[in-house]
C-alpha cells in the first residue's frame, strides 16, 4: 500500500497544496469564537482577516501578469475599481442581490481587459508600465463625470452585508482558490510560456509561442479575479467612491507584496500580502 507522502510526491500535489490545506483548517473555525467576551474573536478581528484574504488575492493576480511574464502592471486597480463599480452599479441602481451583481461586476472588468490589453500588452518594458498608469487614471476620470450612472463625485451606497462569517468564508475560499490556480497554472504548458515570455519574449517568438495570446489571457484572468475582490470589497464597505475605489496606493500595495515574498513564486504575494497588511495594522494601531 502506497503511503501518503509517496502519493502526495506521485501526484505533484507537494507542499504547497499541503500548506492549502493547512490554512484552510486553521482559518475554517474562526467564525465559531467571534462574540463580545474578551477572550473570543471581536468583529473587527474578523473584518481584518477578510481584508487580508482579499489583498492575498489581489497580489496572487498581479503576480500572473507582473511576475510571470515580466509586465509591470501600475495601473492594475483599474479590474479592481471596475469589479466594485459594477457590482456597486447593480445592486445600487438595479436592485441586483450580490451574487448576479458581483458576477457583472467580474465580466465588466474581463471585458475591459480584452479590450485595453489588446492595445497595451503590444507594448513593452516602462511603455506598457505608463499606458496602464494613465489608464488607470483616466477611468476614475471617466466614473467621476458619468454621474446618472455611478453617481459621480458622491458616490454609491450599497446595501449592509449582514452575515460576516459568510463574508469570511467566501474571501478565504476565494484566496486558497486563487493560490492553488496559481499554483497549478505554473506548472502547465501554459505557464512555462508566460515564464518563456518574461525571459526572453523575442526567443518565445521564435519558438512559436504566440505571446501576444498569452499575454492577454493572463491578463484577463487576473483582471476577472482582480474584479471580483473590488466587488466584494465594494460589498464589505458598503459605500464606493472614485477617489475610494480607484485609489493610486492599491496598485502600490500590489507591487510591493509580491516584491517582497518573491516575484513570480507561488507563495511570493501570499507572504508579502499577510506581512505588509499586519504591519500597517500594527503601526495605524499603535503609533498613529
Amino acid at each position: 500500500m502506497k503511503s501518503v507522502i509517496t502519493i502526495w510526491q506521485q501526484y505533484k500535489l507537494g507542499r504547497w497544496a499541503l500548506l492549502l490545506v493547512l490554512l484552510f483548517l486553521l482559518a475554517l473555525p474562526l467564525p465559531k469564537f467571534v462574540g463580545p467576551n474578551p477572550k473570543m474573536i471581536s468583529n473587527a478581528l474578523l473584518f481584518s482577516m477578510t481584508q487580508m484574504f482579499m489583498l492575498i488575492t489581489l497580489a496572487s493576480n498581479w503576480n500572473l501578469i507582473g511576475g510571470f511574464t515580466g509586465y509591470v502592471d501600475f495601473g492594475h486597480a483599474v479590474f479592481f475599481g471596475l469589479g466594485a463599480y459594477g457590482t456597486g452599479v447593480m445592486m445600487a441602481k438595479a436592485g441586483w442581490p450580490f451574487a448576479p451583481a458581483l458576477v457583472i461586476g467580474a465580466i465588466v472588468a474581463v471585458i475591459f481587459a480584452l479590450l485595453i490589453g489588446s492595445a497595451t500588452l503590444r507594448l513593452k518594458g516602462p511603455y506598457f508600465s505608463i499606458a496602464m498608469l494613465g489608464t488607470f487614471v483616466a477611468m476614475r476620470e471617466i466614473v467621476r463625470v458619468a454621474k446618472p450612472l455611478t453617481g459621480g463625485g458622491s458616490g454609491l451606497t450599497l446595501p449592509p452585508y449582514l452575515n460576516r462569517p459568510l463574508f469570511y468564508y467566501i474571501t478565504l475560499v476565494m484566496a486558497i482558490l486563487v493560490i492553488w490556480f496559481i499554483w497549478w497554472l505554473r506548472g502547465t504548458q501554459f505557464g512555462a510560456s508566460l515564464i518563456a515570455i518574461r525571459e526572453d519574449e523575442v526567443g518565445a517568438e521564435m519558438r512559436g509561442i504566440n505571446t501576444t495570446l498569452h499575454k492577454i489571457v493572463a491578463f484577463s484572468l487576473a483582471a476577472f479575479s482582480t474584479g471580483i475582490v473590488g466587488g466584494l470589497w465594494a460589498y464589505q464597505n458598503t459605500f464606493i467612491d472614485p477617489d475610494v475605489v480607484f485609489f493610486e496606493s492599491r496598485t502600490v500595495e500590489m507591487v510591493m507584496m509580491t516584491m517582497l515574498g518573491g516575484l513570480g513564486t507561488v507563495a511570493g504575494p501570499v507572504i508579502g500580502a499577510a506581512l505588509i497588511y499586519w504591519l500597517r495594522e500594527v503601526v495605524c494601531g499603535y503609533f498613529l
